[in-house]
């Protein structure tokens, strides 16, 4: 089991389905659509203006599909899901193409145009659809003959880690884990699955195992007595990039919390990483990155003149720069315009407040219109922030953040961002209990992830900007 392998299969697949695809519609516009034309019979040439659309033609397909996320995970795809998914790929593909280039074609009447798009359509889905299906098709026969399996470790060691081990091991169809052992939540003096598995040591390890076993899968099986225990797993558990799936109770089954993704399986409930899906993620990229070019060449006479005044305010640098850290707990170096005065931290890490004294008279003004905020598009561009998330914060207050909420690392989830919800609610913070409040909101977006919720958010940071309510 070789992803990278495995991803190149579906990539070469696509990529020879598509050339092919462009080929044959070359062809039937040549012989049938411009023939009738022109009256003669037109030749199909292949010059370097149909190769240099070829590869564009290549290119955007792929493109596409990865936009979409569907290359993210070639191990688990599911043949009726691949089947929609792949309709609906080919079906937006084939719109743009449609409208960006045959719709400007020559043609004979308007039929022209109906013919031209069915044969994309369906030369398209048909040469992408099978060799994709005859892929998928042979990964699941191997994972459920068990030559094929994600390594896998079940945090639990009694009657419940047990009970869902031998359910696993008695399916006829293997549901792909493959057990390398069993991680303990109380220190028990006897295990029960120790006659099952091997004891990889207690769930405070969790991150140490995963990484060093190689685990792609966990599944929580822990009993009555240790749910208390369940919040800390899973914050442990939500820094790695591992599957989580927990055996659900009645009322979670009664609720709809529980979705089946094979008949023949066992039903848990699956803890997905995905806020939002791919091809949202991807747009969001592209909106961050087409919205800060757009806003640092429109705004540079507003950049110049703060610079300038920055300047004029007091000595010191224009820019200041300083560590925050982002996405996955990665440490980059945040760029805002200078407000307060160059020994301003001379006695350590402080938060601002309302009548601080190391904040000038022209950084009381960018504040209060979020104008110090500016260059931080500049840190959108690079990929250490997003327009819109979580704010980033120092790693010493991140520390005391900590030891009173845990729960905090959830925003590492995502890229930190120049505006976020908590901004929008709360502001700026002036303590660690303040930042605790904020935090609640920063959550909240994470766990509601959307375009629609960011440009909610957007809008109501114009306004405060606007009016002046910066805090």
């Amino acid at each position: 089991m070789n992803k990278r392998v495995q991803t190149i299969y579906y990539i070469a697949t696509d990529a020879i389905a598509a050339a092919a695809s462009y080929t044959l519609l070359f062809a039937f516009r040549k012989l049938f659509i411009e023939s009738e034309v022109f009256g003669i019979k037109i030749p199909v040439r292949f010059d370097n203006y149909f190769y240099q659309s070829l590869i564009g033609y290549i290119v955007f397909w792929l493109l596409l599909y990865w936009s979409v996320g569907y290359y993210k995970d070639v191990f688990r795809k599911s043949r009726l899901k691949e089947f929609i998914q792949t309709i609906v790929q080919v079906s937006t593909g084939s719109i743009i193409i449609f409208f960006a280039f045959i719709l400007d074609d020559t043609i004979v009447d308007y039929t022209s145009y109906y013919q031209s798009f069915i044969t994309l359509i369906l030369t398209h889905f048909t040469l992408t659809y099978f060799p994709r299906l005859v892929l998928t098709s042979r990964t699941t026969r191997k994972i459920h003959n068990r030559e094929w399996g994600f390594n896998t470790v079940i945090i639990g060691s009694n009657e419940k880690a047990v009970e869902i081990l031998d359910e696993l091991n008695a399916l006829k169809r293997s549901s792909g884990n493959r057990f390398v052992g069993f991680v303990s939540v109380d220190n028990n003096i006897e295990y029960l699955a120790k006659k099952m598995l091997s004891h990889l040591g207690s769930y405070n390890r969790i991150k140490e195992i995963i990484d060093e076993n190689q685990i792609e899968e966990v599944i929580i099986a822990i009993e009555t007595t240790e749910h208390n225990k369940l919040g800390a797993i899973l914050n442990l558990l939500e820094e790695t990039d591992v599957i989580i799936k927990v055996i659900p109770d009645t009322y979670d089954i009664i609720s709809g919390k529980v979705r089946m993704n094979s008949i023949f399986g066992v039903p848990l409930i699956e803890i997905t990483h995905e806020l939002m899906p791919a091809w949202q993620f991807t747009l969001k990229r592209l909106f961050d990155i087409v919205a800060s070019s757009i806003a640092l060449l429109i705004l540079s006479p507003l950049l110049l003149f703060i610079a300038i005044m920055v300047r004029l305010s007091s000595k010191g640098p224009i820019f200041y720069k300083q560590a925050r850290v982002g996405l996955h707990r990665k440490e980059f170096h945040i760029i805002k315009f200078r407000s307060m005065y160059t020994d301003a931290e001379s006695k350590g890490p402080q938060l601002s407040s309302k009548n601080d004294s190391r904040i000038t008279p022209w950084g009381r003004i960018m504040r209060k219109f979020r104008l110090d905020e500016l260059p931080q598009f500049w840190n959108v561009l690079r990929g250490d922030m997003s327009i819109v998330g979580p704010r980033p914060e120092r790693q010493h207050f991140i520390d005391l953040i900590e030891q009173k909420a845990p729960h905090y690392r959830h925003l590492h989830k995502v890229r930190p961002g120049i505006t976020s919800w908590g901004m929008v609610k709360y502001g700026y913070a002036e303590n660690v209990e303040e930042m605790i409040q904020r935090m609640k909101y920063d959550i909240l977006y994470i766990e509601n992830m959307s375009l629609f919720i960011d440009l909610k958010i957007l809008i109501y940071t114009v306004l405060i900007v606007v009016q002046g309510r910066g805090k």
